[in-house]
């Protein structure tokens, strides 16, 4: 079991960044893939970016390439998202996930989901 909180979402301008946190706890959280995704209202849930268990291979959507960066702390059981150059499109509930297996962009995948944080960028 593994039990994730998300934190630092806001209200930003376009143009600016945030950093997102996902605290783990529970059993081997190190061992897990980690994801974010994002749901805005009226849409279904997409991927944003996604993280092996070492860290490596990040995967980015299309959409936040280049803006976004995923990155991981083992030691203190932390996963970030750190967001630049902020759109008024990236509005949306940010979530966090953590999958054994499956394919790392889908949300079927992940097993355990954080509550979300909500990140509002105006225009």
């Amino acid at each position: 079991q593994v039990q994730l909180v998300e934190s630092g979402g806001g209200l930003v301008q376009a143009g600016g960044s945030l950093r997102l946190s996902c605290a783990a706890s529970g059993r081997a959280y190190s061992r897990y893939a980690m994801g974010w995704f994002r749901q805005a209202p009226g849409k279904t849930r997409e991927f944003v970016a996604g993280l092996t268990w070492t860290g490596g291979s990040p995967n980015y959507a299309d959409s936040v390439k280049g803006r976004f960066t995923i990155s991981r702390d083992n030691a203190k059981s932390t996963v970030y998202l750190q967001m630049n150059s902020l759109k008024p499109e990236d509005t949306a509930v940010y979530y966090c996930a953590a999958r054994s297996s499956g394919n790392y962009y889908q949300s079927v995948a992940y097993a355990y989901w954080g509550q979300g944080t909500q990140v509002t960028v105006s225009s």
